[in-house]
């Protein structure tokens, strides 16, 4: 059974294979409460799943550690438990989505484990895991349904109520409901008074349906940039936890995710993967009602392919105001750029592309420009595109 004597153990076999994040004050993300970040995208692996699957490992017996461990993940989790299992000299064989980051996949290997990739999302890779694990012997090792690894995942309340006093409320990413549950239940055994939130991305909102419905759920598919906590169904031991022990649970669009991380990278110097922004956007775009409050939001990994990182920059930049487009109506004639390149440079704006094409216009000689520009944000493309209707330009 889940107990916090088993967090406390956890917290002392785990010294010498995590990282202790400590709590950083953000601003300028959230101003109207006073946030701070748990770091665990600085944790050994980038993310918390090391603290769950560590101890998992070190409390397995002898005869499990001799036939070898077996994982399931969407990325974090694997990297945990090859890490782990490379540390105590045990096999590993971890099942990863076919659509996994490309940086978590390698990574995986880089550990030092065996790698399956399998078609589908999270909950595809959990079923041949099963298969293999009944096949081949293996000990399986779950990704957040297992007393062991929830307990792991509670440590990291330990450390932020030892960092902080007077804490209101704590926010942090659901996707089994591993990482809240082992927070959840660690905060309200030693400081009740302490909310804490969960928060699920609209494409996956497993848990947030089952607690709402009061029984276990099945989405029948999932669609999130954050590939983190796009799982289909929450866990039967942290079904229950959750509605224990969390008191709400938000929900936050993948524009709103977009955000956070580009807030992250720009305010904190900090990058966060889609799953590890989740609960930074919910206080960002306060969901939570958590004005005035002391807030602490866990950013829970930080293992974000470089590739997807540029597109999702660039959708948060859109998101924010501070990339924006507009296409022109006009008579095509010498001058036409010059005179509207001169009115968005007197509002401020940055003209970054230019694209001409002939469509279907009213007039013969008719033209649509497309202008690409960086700008402030969204009153600032509000001036730009009202002063060239004042100069006559017909803005579509």
């Amino acid at each position: 059974m889940l107990s916090l004597d088993k967090v406390f153990d956890a917290q002392t076999v785990l010294k010498s294979i995590i990282r202790e994040t400590n709590l950083v004050r953000a601003y300028g993300i959230a101003p109207d409460c006073e946030l701070y970040l748990k770091p665990e995208n600085l944790q050994i692996t980038g993310s918390f799943k090391v603290r769950g699957s560590a101890y998992k490992i070190a409390m397995l017996s002898d005869e499990e550690k001799e036939k070898g461990v077996i994982a399931c993940s969407a990325g974090n989790h694997a990297q945990g438990v090859a890490l782990a299992a490379t540390k105590n000299g045990i096999k590993s064989l971890i099942c990863l989505p076919d659509t996994a980051p490309i940086s978590k996949v390698e990574a995986t290997k880089g550990f030092g484990a065996d790698v399956c990739l399998v078609e589908g999302c999270y909950d595809d890779t959990y079923q041949k895991a099963l298969e293999l694990k009944d096949s081949e012997g293996y000990t399986f090792v779950h990704p957040f349904d297992d007393e062991n690894v929830i307990a792991g995942q509670g440590t990291i309340a330990l450390e932020i109520i030892n960092d902080l006093d007077n804490i209101d409320a704590i926010v942090v990413p659901i996707g089994g409901g591993g990482l809240i549950s082992g927070i959840a239940y660690t905060v309200k055994k030693i400081r009740p008074s302490v909310k804490v939130y969960g928060v699920q991305v609209a494409g996956a909102p497993s848990m947030y349906n089952s607690v709402k419905d009061g029984k276990i759920e099945c989405l029948s598919g999932v669609h999130t940039i954050a590939d983190g906590i796009a799982v289909k169904q929450p866990g039967e031991n942290t079904f229950e936890l959750v509605k224990k022990y969390v008191d709400d649970i938000a929900l936050v669009t993948d524009d709103e995710v977009a955000s956070a991380i580009l807030a992250l990278i720009e305010k904190q110097k900090m990058i966060a993967e889609g799953a590890g922004a989740t609960a930074v956007a919910a206080v960002m775009f306060d969901k939570l009602g958590l004005k005035g409050k002391r807030v602490v939001a866990v950013v829970s990994g930080g293992n974000i392919d470089v590739t997807n990182l540029s597109r999702v920059i660039d959708r948060g930049l859109l998101n924010s105001g501070r990339s924006s487009s507009l296409l022109i109506e006009l008579i095509d004639k010498p001058g036409q750029l010059k005179e509207i390149s001169r009115i968005i440079a007197d509002c401020g704006g940055n003209v970054t592309g230019v694209h001409y094409e002939k469509g279907n216009t009213e007039s013969v000689n008719g033209c649509f420009l497309r202008i690409e520009m960086e700008t402030r944000d969204y009153e600032h493309v509000n001036l730009i595109t009202q002063s060239l209707r004042n100069e006559g330009f017909n803005v579509i």
